[in-house]
Parts: structure tokens; C-alpha cells; sequence
């Protein structure tokens, strides 16, 4: 008989102050998988994730943690649940290795500070103030906090925001280890890259629904035509309009501006697409940086699901 999910979320809504933030989403998160909660800002994931964790109340809808109510079993869920939450709701007073082992005391089988300390880094500013650490480094304390007490499910908001390269990397080791541990792992973010890399499950949120979800291969496909429709990157010295190569390509092909000077052309690329491409850029006096006729990654279906518009 199959297992249930480890966090089931139906038809749940959440207003405030008249405005629905979350309207009618559902959402499951299995045991031993990391779900990636994705979407733009406002999009409701935050709202939805606290009510996974019992900061917030349903207006409507059911939400199950480990098969129970995270507002009206709290206490029974506490043990089990580790949460990292986005501002990471720390006492600024406390050195970052007392609030470590005084957290780790309230569990019965927490895992070794010492060594987390160590895997995480927090060696370099054990003795310092939450108030004076970095963005960076009260993340990394708000992570082992969450982790310290074996949780059989753990909510990470953000988790490795702000931090430089080689603690990200730290992160998604741990992150892997809680998921191979059997732990259900629900994070939210905004770096595509570390969606692609940890996750087996995502689900993009946005107006307060799930509009996709799948695994990242999935979600990949599904936005790739049977005709083999590819998406051309450009990268220009100088800002190009991207109408007039619209135009020179022909109706099969949509042009659009990504960031800065970089083009997306999206259509049956092909070797004639290219020289085209910088065929075109050339009687402009336009450079070409850089020509990127790669795969698709889950930025292109998250911007194509979600729009490119700012919120």
C-alpha cells in the first residue's frame, strides 16, 4: 500500500485584509524527495509554506503534516518539523554556537553541533552575535537550527540566499543527506540553479496557485514542441531591437530581449538560424559576445509559465 505524503496541502486559501493570497492550492511533498516551491514575489509561496508550519491559519482548506494539523497539533508536530524561516526569526543577543546547543538540547536525539558546526562552517563565528553576522552567515546558523533535531520534515525559505559559492555548495550537500536520510525537504527559492540541482519535485506558484509541477526533466519537455522548437541566446557588445532580427528571421521565430543586451531567439533553430542571427547583427555593427545554442533550463519555463514582466 502506498505511503502517504508527507505534507498534503488542498484547496488552501489565505486572505488578507480582503485580498486572496493563496487561493485553492494544492500541493504534496513525498518523504525522502526535495519538493522547490518556485514563483515570483507575492506569489503566495511564503504564506503557503508558514501554513505548512503552523505560523499562519487557513482561511480555508485542509493542511496535513506527518498526517496531522500543524495548527491544532503543534506540539506533537514540533519534534519532527525543522524550519528555516526567511528572515530567520532569531534572538539577536545570543553567540551563534550557545543558540546551536541550546536549540539541540530540546530535541531526544539531536544530531552532533560540533560537526554540523563544522559542515556548516559556523566554526569562524562561533562567539559572535546574531546581530552582527553577515546575511550569509546567520543563514548558515538558521539551516543548522532547523536540521540540528533529525526532522522527518524540514521547511527552508530561502535557504541559500545571500550566501557565496562555497557555502551554497554546503547547502545542497545537506540538503541531499536530509533527503537520502527519508526527511521530506520543502524549500522555496528564486535560484533556478539550485532548483535544477536539489530537487526531484517542483511545483511553480503563482496568483496563489500551482499552474505546473512535475520534475525538472518534465518540466522541460513540456516546453519544448515536437518540432524541435530550441531557443537561441545572444549576447551583443551594444542594445540591438530585437523587432528588426524578428523580422529577418521570419514568422516561425519569436525574438525577445532577456536582460541587459542578451536576445532569446526561440523557434527550429537550426545552423541557418545562427548565421542569420549574426549575419543580421553584423550589417547592424553590432559585436556578438557570446552565441549560446544550448538546452532549455528551468529559468526559460519558469519566465515562459510566470511572464517577464516585474511585480
Amino acid at each position: 500500500m502506498p505511503r502517504s505524503p508527507a505534507v498534503e496541502v488542498h484547496g488552501l486559501v489565505k486572505r488578507y485584509d480582503g485580498r486572496t493570497v493563496v487561493d485553492g492550492l494544492d500541493l504534496t511533498a513525498d518523504a525522502g524527495r526535495v519538493t522547490a516551491v518556485l514563483g515570483p514575489n507575492g506569489a503566495g509561496k511564503t504564506t503557503t509554506v508558514e501554513c505548512c508550519e503552523g505560523l499562519r491559519s487557513p482561511d480555508a482548506g485542509t493542511v496535513r503534516v506527518l498526517g496531522l494539523d500543524p495548527v491544532a497539533d503543534a506540539a506533537a508536530l514540533r519534534p519532527a518539523v525543522g524550519v528555516m524561516l526567511q528572515d530567520g526569526g532569531l534572538p539577536t543577543g545570543v553567540r551563534a554556537q550557545e543558540m546551536l546547543e541550546h536549540v539541540a538540547r530540546m530535541y531526544a536525539r539531536p544530531l552532533d553541533t560540533g560537526e554540523l558546526a563544522e559542515r556548516l562552517g559556523l566554526g569562524a563565528f562561533a562567539r559572535t552575535t546574531v546581530r552582527r553576522l553577515s546575511g550569509g552567515q546567520r543563514q548558515r546558523l538558521a539551516l543548522a537550527l532547523a536540521v540540528v533535531g533529525r526532522p522527518r520534515a524540514v521547511f527552508l525559505d530561502e535557504p541559500s540566499a545571500g550566501m557565496d559559492p562555497q557555502s551554497r555548495l554546503a547547502v545542497w550537500e545537506l540538503v541531499r543527506e536530509l533527503r537520502d536520510g527519508g526527511a521530506a525537504v520543502i524549500l522555496t527559492t528564486h535560484l533556478m540553479e539550485e532548483a535544477e540541482d536539489v530537487a526531484d519535485q517542483v511545483a511553480v506558484v503563482d496568483h496563489g496557485t500551482v499552474i505546473a509541477r512535475g520534475t525538472v526533466p518534465q518540466l522541460l519537455a513540456a516546453g519544448v514542441d515536437r518540432d524541435g522548437t530550441a531557443t537561441l541566446v545572444v549576447d551583443t557588445a551594444s542594445d540591438v531591437d530585437p523587432t528588426g532580427l524578428a523580422a529577418r528571421l521570419g514568422g516561425r521565430f519569436t525574438v525577445e530581449r532577456r536582460s541587459g543586451t542578451s536576445l532569446a531567439v526561440s523557434g527550429p533553430v537550426a545552423p541557418g538560424t545562427v548565421a542569420a542571427t549574426t549575419g543580421w547583427l553584423a550589417e547592424q555593427d553590432v559585436l556578438v559576445t557570446r552565441l549560446d545554442l544550448g538546452r532549455r533550463t528551468l529559468e526559460d519555463v519558469f519566465l515562459d509559465l510566470t511572464g517577464r514582466s516585474l511585480r
